[in-house]
């Protein structure tokens, strides 16, 4: 998602907490990653995996002069053949080490074999921070955690949007113009979203 359509996102969500949650939750990741020059490790569950996020993250990190900020995706299949930034199997959890931070996506409950690499990469000095739809006990692993739950205006897939961009952030936000209804702010971005490209003469 470019940065036009992001401030746009950011603009209909104005009057939610989302921004600022994801500003914050962004903070947590940059503070925890930068300093150590790196070491973000991004894990999904079996049935989701997160690679918008970490291909959003490499282009924030590129973009933003924070090469930190760039992952390792750690997937739960890995096959022969598959090129490598796409090759790290869930063994790296347990070489995870202090100094690391590990970024858990996680829409529903993961297994129990997940956890317990969380947990354990937890024990060993790993911060923990995690993208979650509201179980307990993947909140009480993390460090830090931003919560999407059935309930909320947006879903996960948004607030990764908004992390992501929110990472990569070198200035402080401006302030919303004014206060609209959600709902129209809501229509204003569906239109841009769908509306042809301008014509180029």
């Amino acid at each position: 998602m470019d940065a036009v359509r992001v401030a746009l996102l950011r603009e209909v969500l104005a009057g939610t907490a989302w921004p600022d949650a994801a500003r914050r939750f962004a903070g947590a990741l940059r503070s925890s990653v930068v300093p150590q020059g790196g070491g973000l490790l991004l894990v999904g569950t079996v049935e989701y995996e997160p690679w918008h996020l970490a291909a959003h993250l490499v282009d924030e990190a590129a973009w933003s002069g924070q090469p930190e900020l760039a992952p390792t995706l750690v997937r739960h299949r890995v096959r022969d053949g598959d090129p490598v930034h796409l090759a790290v199997g869930l063994g790296r959890l347990a070489a995870a080490r202090r100094g690391e931070t590990l970024l858990v996506v996680a829409p529903r409950r993961p297994d129990e074999g997940l956890l317990e690499r969380v947990h354990d990469a937890r024990r060993s000095g790993v911060t923990v921070l995690s993208l979650d739809g509201g179980d307990a006990e993947v909140r009480g692993l993390a460090h830090e955690a931003l919560t999407v739950d059935g309930a909320a205006e947006v879903d996960l897939d948004t607030v990764q949007h908004l992390v992501s961009a929110a990472a990569g952030e070198n200035t402080l936000p401006v302030a919303p113009r004014g206060r609209q209804r959600f709902r129209d702010r809501l229509s204003r971005l569906a239109d841009h979203l769908t509306a042809p490209p301008p014509a180029r003469w």
